[in-house]
């Protein structure tokens, strides 16, 4: 639909308990609008002005992808006379700009905030600490500044925190890992964060993505991570990323970089777990104990100062599918192990000093030779510089007695028999595979191919959880 919506239509719609409006092309001016009905989403449309006002009696407010303007004040500082029911409330891609209000106390039902992508400026309030029921917090995207506040410890429920790409500063605290147990997502990414990582990130036993990358942090990468329960089971968390709520149904979304490209997920966001500390200052070895966590799907060290070798028994990461360690210090051979990754569809070595071959197996030599460039003493396909090696082999002296005696005759039957077999088996075997070995956009296409089908696999099976989940839930409503 595209059209004006006149003012008269918001004082029928105060007698609808329920309306959604959203993902079309409406507009108007909200600005002098009183909204009064229990769930109200306008979502993704074109309305302007500065935000509405809320009656106490409204409990689900989605205004995101918008153009609203002008502070939040108006919306949740005004007229708190009366106990307030909201419990989601989604400003999120709009143009709302000044400091986030002081006077959340007030709206203690709060489930979910999400503010990201505006221009938002100031401090994260205290007063965001009295949401003792919060579940999910996104900041993300803004201009917000100063240090994390202590009382973030108080919202113990919370599973999502989302600040990334804001101006936040100093530590990460450590009452992160000691209070906010619940924490399935911790999105921290392109802040001014410095010092170390806090070993109590290890205590979120149900964390799935920890993404800390492009800020300052230095020294070493925890020994603890494989202490994180949830990265090393291969359970999803789709029941704890979804809102349900009268005629509604709000799912979680995240940015993340996974296989080199950022990407939005959603429907899929509860298979995805990861670790990102990219772009940071930090040091040491990649601690051995990361090749526990056997859920990971993606692993992005790339961009520090790490040195020593890769993990002998990477390949305990068995459903990984993005691997990211370039530019860094790292040395040594490529493990052997690491052809038996065989879900791994991205990966990027280059610019360390790994020395020696590169295994051989169809899965690594698929990768362009972009992926090991900058390792000057390394060598074999996929890169132009070939190993030499020497590995003559043996055959006995002719007339020597082979011990076979009175079996000779049957002996010289059987190996005429493997004789004749092997030309086969050689031009099948090489008819296949050795048209990927030497064909490198033969290589691309079909690991390509398979990743697709993968792909399809994963968001056809969640689409389906989520229809069941709708279906159950509605006939048990109907009973």
């Amino acid at each position: 639909m595209s059209d004006f919506v006149p003012n008269w239509f918001w004082d029928f719609a105060s007698h609808i308990p329920h309306f959604n409006l959203s993902n079309n092309q409406l507009r108007g001016d909200l600005s002098n609008v009183l909204l009064k009905s229990h769930l109200i989403d306008l979502s993704s449309n074109h309305f302007k002005g500065q935000l509405p006002h809320l009656s106490p009696d409204v409990e689900a407010l989605f205004l995101s992808k918008n153009s609203f303007f002008g502070s939040l004040s108006p919306l949740l500082c005004e007229n708190l006379d009366d106990q307030n029911s909201l419990m989601y409330l989604d400003l999120s891609e709009n143009h709302l700009s000044g400091k986030i209000p002081p006077c959340w106390m007030h709206w203690q039902g709060l489930k979910l905030v999400n503010l990201g992508s505006n221009n938002l400026s100031g401090n994260i309030p205290s007063s965001m600490g009295s949401l003792s029921g919060l579940r999910s917090l996104r900041l993300r995207n803004n201009s917000i500044s100063g240090h994390l506040p202590s009382s973030l410890q108080n919202c113990k429920y919370l599973r999502i925190i989302d600040l990334g790409e804001n101006m936040l500063s100093g530590h990460i605290p450590s009452w992160i890992g000691k209070r906010l147990k619940n924490l399935i997502f911790l999105r921290l990414q392109s802040n001014k964060f410095s010092g170390s990582i806090p070993q109590q990130i290890c205590n979120l036993s149900s964390l799935h993505v920890l993404n800390l990358a492009h800020n300052s942090l230095s020294e070493a990468i925890p020994l603890c991570l494989d202490k994180i329960a949830a990265m090393v089971t291969e359970d999803s968390a789709f029941r704890k990323l979804s809102f349900s709520y009268p005629h509604g149904y709000y799912l979680e979304s995240m940015l993340l970089v996974t296989k080199g490209i950022e990407w939005e997920y959603n429907n899929i966001l509860g298979l995805i777990k990861g670790i990102d500390l990219s772009s940071n200052n930090l040091c040491g070895g990649i601690p051995h104990e990361v090749s526990s966590l056997s859920g990971l799907r993606f692993l992005n060290l790339s961009g520090n100062y790490l040195n020593g070798i890769m993990p002998e028994n990477i390949d305990g990461l068995k459903w990984l599918e993005s691997l990211d360690l370039s530019k860094n210090h790292l040395s040594g051979a490529i493990p052997q192990t690491m052809s038996s990754l065989t879900f791994l569809s991205y990966l990027n070595l280059s610019y360390n000093n790994f020395s020696g071959s590169i295994p051989r197996s169809t899965q690594l030599q698929s990768f362009r030779e972009e992926s090991f460039a900058g390792n000057p003493e390394l060598c074999g396909d996929p890169l132009l510089k070939k190993c030499t090696g020497h590995g003559d082999s043996q055959v006995p002296p002719s007339g020597e007695d082979t011990g076979k005696g009175e079996d000779e005759d049957d002996g010289a039957m059987l190996s005429g028999f493997y004789i004749s077999m092997l030309p086969g088996f050689v031009v099948g075997f090489w008819g296949v595979c050795g048209a990927l070995f030497f064909k490198k956009s033969w290589r691309y296409s079909y690991f390509q191919f398979w990743d697709n089908i993968k792909d399809q696999i994963y968001v056809a099976v969640a689409l389906k959880l989520i229809w069941l989940r709708k279906k159950v839930k509605k006939n048990r409503v109907g009973e």
